[in-house]
């Protein structure tokens, strides 16, 4: 378990959110854009605001254990981040279908040890592979006991929000409209039941999905198309979190005489020979053959931000960490959700 890094607080913003009223966050988006480090800091993010806060994860990869440098999760609520004074805690599941669907025997049917002797015989495994249905609507109902539990619930703990590493864009809506999932395998029941119950609220102003991305054209339009698909569904859409971008090192008349090839060179080799660099003619060459590839990079990007920014859906971005993202780094980000009003 971490403590929170000394003085984080005070380097976040108190204004207004967009989603002040929203419990459950559900971070998705295309494989390698960072959406387990964007779920990660906004959980972090949200804890700064004074409330304990349970970050998810349903996909199996232990995502948060490597984030976090923590032991493997169980599947049970782990404090994993202690907030200073004024700032809640952070707590962490690993959410697995068959100690769900365990969960809900027990909870529902009282099959306690039968549950497990089940497991035993593989039917758990059975059931959730030849159901995948059933198998979402599992897990989406184990994050609505955490987000809907009240007072009554003996012996659990109470979240502010809960914030969900979820599957990626292709798959959120399919998801997360658990009842179309069901449709044609339980019309009736208490499975279908369920999926009734969450789906109130996954399509309530209690939820908000957040969409990320990077600024490369297949990410972009995956982003876009999953957020047709979500409204589809009536999920709620929440904002898109821009990640990984990079710092402009040329302005916009550096970029487009680098561009064209007209940046001069004297000014390069005496800025060389001023650090005590050999200015060689072939090293000349290299420095302004990478600022070319930087300005084409950034105008690419810049194209990919404008189809962003036509979204309708607020946008937030969060920079490449030149150290990579360690702890610190989470905090860095969450700080920075926070200056730019995402929580």
């Amino acid at each position: 378990m971490h403590r929170a890094v000394a003085g984080y607080r005070d380097r976040v913003s108190t204004h207004d959110t967009p989603w002040a009223d929203v419990r459950l966050h559900v971070v998705t988006g295309k494989g390698g854009t960072g959406k387990s480090v964007v779920a990660a800091s906004l959980a972090l993010a949200l804890a700064s605001r004074g409330q304990d806060v349970l970050l998810c994860e349903v996909e199996g990869r232990q995502g948060i254990a490597q984030l976090f440098d923590v032991p493997q999760l169980p599947y049970e609520e782990r404090r994993i981040v202690h907030g200073p004074e004024g700032s809640g805690d952070l707590y962490a599941l690993a959410i697995d279908p068959e100690s769900a669907l365990l969960e809900y025997l027990a909870m529902y049917y009282r099959l306690g040890r039968a549950g497990r002797a089940l497991d035993r015989f593989g039917v758990i495994d059975f059931a959730t592979t030849i159901a995948p249905g059933v198998r979402d609507v599992l897990l989406t109902g184990k994050v609505y006991e955490a987000v809907r539990r009240n007072r009554r619930t003996k012996n659990a703990r109470h979240y502010g929000a809960v914030v969900l590493d979820a599957p990626p864009t292709g798959r959120i809506a399919q998801f997360l409209n658990v009842n179309s999932e069901l449709a044609g395998l339980a019309k009736v029941g208490p499975i279908r039941s369920q999926a009734d119950t969450v789906m109130t609220l996954l399509r309530s102003k209690q939820t908000a999905v957040h969409l990320v991305t990077v600024l490369e054209d297949m990410p972009v339009q995956e982003t876009i198309d999953g957020i047709d698909e979500l409204r589809a569904a009536r999920l709620p859409v929440g904002g898109v979190v821009v990640n990984l971008t990079r710092r402009a090192d040329l302005d916009e008349e550096e970029r487009d005489r680098a561009l064209t090839g007209d940046l001069p060179r004297e000014p390069i080799r005496q800025a060389l020979s001023r650090v005590g660099v050999k200015a060689t003619d072939s090293l000349v060459d290299s420095l302004l053959d990478e600022a070319r590839e930087h300005a084409e990079r950034r105008e690419l990007e810049d194209e990919q931000r404008k189809r962003v920014s036509g979204l309708d859906v607020p946008v937030f971005e969060l920079p490449r960490l030149a150290d990579g993202t360690d702890l610190g780094g989470l905090y860095e980000l969450a700080a920075d959700l926070c200056r730019q009003g995402m929580v």
